[in-house]
């Protein structure tokens, strides 16, 4: 087996979680599970398959996954990031395998390529392949931005210069199992994130250290600098000029139907509806950091304010 460990977060994911494991026993059987007390046989499948779990609270993502890297109980070298409704491809298993004992020393962080599947459809276009993710990293230079959404690995500096990366040929796979009721009762929760973390871009409530955007850095970096120019378009404009920029732009019509509804209800009623929320908070709480911070205290039991958060580098 490959020196690498996985850490994965589940809650009621009996769909996905045997097909995932099996993907990832190609190349590793070090698999740690943090599970929000799933009432699903998520967890009884994922220890017959040999993963360690562990149940903790859900808070957010990243506050559970800093608690998966603060707690796995495998010393690897490398540490692997996956979504239970992830899986590995053969190719990419066999590329972990052969390449991850041979890097040089060096090499702090791995990226891979996701592709996304809907209706099994995969969606090469509208910008949405090749997605390059940070999924591995070396043990004790990594941590989970402490951030509601869009949460990415931050790499620690190395003999005070930026960790060096490099990306690995092969996919990961994204496909959820799920209905679209599922699917849109889960955007529906994501939006909320969503507005935090956009209103977090210009009250920065946390404080926390964000990867650096950067037009023309890493993926993480270009994301997070199109993110913050995205949250400086007017309100319900920014919604169809994503989804236009997408679908016409970046060829998704040609997805066909399924590549229509892909796009339109990620790309603009999703959008859209993030937006309306952001319109919710202003119509109630005004626009001072602590009516907001009160309003998100009050209507969705979220506490914005800053809490300790794990420093890059801590095992």
């Amino acid at each position: 087996m490959t020196d690498v460990s996985v850490i994965l977060l589940t809650h009621n994911e009996e769909k996905h979680i045997a097909r995932c494991l099996q993907s990832l026993h190609l190349f590793t059987d070090k698999i740690f599970i943090v599970d929000s007390f799933s009432t699903d046989k998520t967890v009884e499948i994922a220890r017959s398959m040999g993963a360690v779990v562990v149940q903790n609270p859900w808070i957010n993502y990243a506050k559970q996954f800093n608690f998966g890297i603060a707690n796995t109980p495998f010393q690897t070298t490398w540490l692997m990031r996956m979504d239970a409704d992830e899986y590995v491809l053969p190719e990419l298993a066999e590329e972990i395998s052969q390449r991850l004992s041979s890097l040089p020393t060096d090499v702090s962080g791995i990226y891979v390529k996701r592709r996304v599947l809907f209706f099994n459809r995969w969606m090469r276009r509208g910008g949405y392949y090749p997605i390059w993710l940070l999924r591995l990293w070396r043990r004790g230079q990594g941590v989970c931005e402490e951030i509601w959404m869009d949460e990415h690995i931050k790499l620690s500096d190395v003999a005070g210069k930026p960790a060096q990366t490099i990306q690995f040929q092969h996919d990961l796979v994204d496909h959820n199992l799920n209905n679209l009721t599922w699917w849109t009762q889960k955007h529906n929760n994501y939006a909320i994130r969503e507005v935090i973390d956009l209103l977090n871009i210009k009250y920065n409530f946390d404080e926390t250290q964000r990867v650096e955007p950067k037009l023309f850095g890493s993926q993480e970096q270009r994301t997070r600098y199109l993110k913050i120019q995205y949250a400086s378009l007017p309100l319900f404009t920014r919604p169809f000029l994503y989804f236009l920029y997408r679908y016409i732009v970046r060829l998704g019509f040609l997805e066909g139907r399924v590549g229509l509804m892909w796009h339109f209800l990620q790309g603009l009623w999703y959008r859209f509806l993030v937006d309306a929320k952001l319109f919710e908070v202003y119509f109630h709480a005004g626009r001072e950091k602590e009516a907001i911070i009160n309003y998100f205290k009050t209507e969705y039991g979220k506490d914005l304010r800053p809490t300790r958060s794990p420093k890059v580098g801590q095992p």
